[in-house]
């Protein structure tokens, strides 16, 4: 997967959101500024879930300095951190 180009990851973490966490949930679907932990897309478990995605799938590392809230508000905020990580690993 092209983690160089925003649009990709911004499809890719939403898509998984939108297959893994909305399902029995009164959400039926987010746009990039959903708000996701105010609105409880993101508990504790699914924010861990969605790391370990992001690090498999998308093979980029997410460091604990990187585990805030801000970096976890809206798919925007998402792909603002997985995009400046992975070019970091270039």
């Amino acid at each position: 997967m092209d983690t160089t180009d925003r649009d990709v990851i911004s499809k890719a973490v939403s898509q998984y959101i939108g297959d893994n966490f909305l399902d029995g949930s009164d959400i039926s679907e987010i746009s990039r500024d959903t708000p996701l932990l105010e609105w409880g897309v993101l508990s504790s478990m699914n924010t861990s879930l969605l790391i370990n995605y992001i690090q498999t799938d998308l093979g980029v590392a997410v460091p604990p300095t990187h585990l805030t809230a801000r970096n976890f508000t809206d798919v925007d905020a998402i792909t603002d951190m997985v995009h400046g990580l992975a070019k970091e690993l270039r």
